[in-house]
């Protein structure tokens, strides 16, 4: 085999699409995250409060139509985690100017993570059940609640007839939806992936089961905005969010020869194991040690290259003290010199979209040279010891930048992204 033939393909992303609590495209959705501004307010889709619960916000997609997207009887038949899925997919596709045809539709992938998949069609249905028998429960049941739902709908509307795939890993699914896609690329299997996260889990089931875990914020009620609060002293939880986002990956020989418009290359990606706890970070945060290292030895990186970190940053006691610790230990006395911000403080968590929609965040960084502020920061943690960006965006050297995911289950994820290549 050829020398040329070894050299891994090199892999860009060309489109990009999101809907999320702070916008329903990319553009209005970075004019927020750069400007600081929060998409958390009081829950608006039922009555937290007559639902027993003690946290009564999250960051909820706001004026969302999907008849935008598709017909009303085709979103009736469909969750919201796909419709979001969908149209975060539908702007991504359209972002990269890809044209399809016979040929090229069978050189294309579908990667679609989600953390907790169609959970809003599979209570509903199990009240109607509970209610009125097992013959009133709609036929549409299993195809809206499968966690391949999302993935499958992207597939069929853009027709895309390459592997079609679903990675569920918690808070990291869509950090290692992007780094298997990558991979996918690389091995030579599609020329393009579009590849990304969705979750729509404001629900009172899913709500209070993070709270019984004691995960959320519930100090913060009338002051929404303030609620999620990452590497403050203050901190006692995230703020659950819903959304999606997705991506189109290419190889970079093919989207040259597309004259297709390149926003950064995906250079590395790392993941790792915790193996320890289902719900708690490793304290000595090996796992991410060991992902971030991974990813950065993936894009050829040193520590001197790497000039943003975007954190997986929830708002959490345990993750954000864990993972600032995880980025002293990789970076040595150069970590104080890294800016590191989590844009959780505006979105909140999205869940299974998380990964996706940070690393858009990313590729914006690289983009317009801006890392996008950690808001809320009012009392550093002392336990805390980064350059956390508070408040206002921070102009960023050309350089590596990383996107950190972690996820229940000891999942840990990260992703090396570089300025296009030229």
């Amino acid at each position: 085999m050829s020398d040329a033939r070894r050299e891994p393909r090199r892999v860009v992303v060309t489109g990009m699409g999101t809907v999320s609590p702070l916008g329903l495209t990319v553009e209005k959705t970075w004019e927020a995250v750069i400007s600081g501004h929060s998409g958390i307010r009081t829950i608006g889709s039922f009555d937290p409060v007559k639902a027993g619960l003690k946290t009564h916000i999250a960051g909820e997609v706001k004026a969302f139509d999907p008849t935008a997207y598709m017909d009303a009887k085709e979103s009736r038949r469909m969750d919201r985690v796909s419709q979001l899925a969908l149209a975060a997919a539908v702007e991504a596709f359209a972002d990269s100017g890809l044209v399809m045809d016979e040929e090229l539709a069978n050189k294309i992938g579908t990667l679609i993570a989600t953390g907790i998949g169609g959970v809003t069609t599979a209570v509903e249905q199990a009240f109607v059940e509970a209610r009125s028998g097992a013959r009133r429960v709609s036929p549409f049941t299993i195809p809206m609640m499968m966690p391949n739902a999302p993935a499958g709908v992207v597939s069929i509307r853009l027709g895309l007839r390459g592997p079609c795939y679903c990675v569920s890993t918690a808070c990291a699914s869509s950090t290692d939806a992007l780094g298997i896609a990558m991979d996918m690329i690389r091995s030579g299997r599609v020329s393009a992936m579009v590849a990304g996260g969705t979750d729509a889990a404001i629900m009172p089931l899913c709500i209070a089961g993070f709270e019984q875990a004691h995960a959320l914020c519930t100090t913060f009620n009338d002051e929404p905005e303030r609620a999620s609060r990452p590497f403050d002293r203050d901190r006692s939880g995230f703020v659950p969010a819903e959304g999606a986002a997705v991506l189109v990956l290419e190889d970079a020989a093919f989207a040259r020869a597309r004259g297709a418009r390149i926003y950064a290359e995906l250079a590395g990606y790392g993941a790792a194991a915790d193996a320890q706890h289902m719900t708690a970070p490793d304290p000595h945060g090996r796992g991410a040690v060991r992902a971030v290292l991974s990813a950065m030895a993936d894009a050829g990186a040193g520590t001197s290259d790497v000039t943003y970190i975007n954190a997986h940053g929830t708002s959490t006691p345990l993750n954000d003290k864990t993972e600032s610790l995880a980025i002293e230990r990789v970076f040595d006395d150069a970590a104080a010199r890294i800016p590191v911000s989590s844009t959780k403080s505006m979105t909140g968590h999205m869940g299974g979209a998380a990964g996706a929609i940070e690393a858009i965040f990313c590729v914006r960084a690289l983009e317009t040279g801006w890392a996008p502020p950690t808001i809320n920061l009012e009392t550093p943690d002392p336990e805390c010891r980064l350059d956390y960006v508070p408040w206002k965006p921070r102009q960023i050297k050309a350089g590596v930048v990383l996107s950190n995911s972690f996820g229940f289950g000891g999942h840990n994820a990260c992703l090396a992204f570089r300025p296009a290549p030229s």
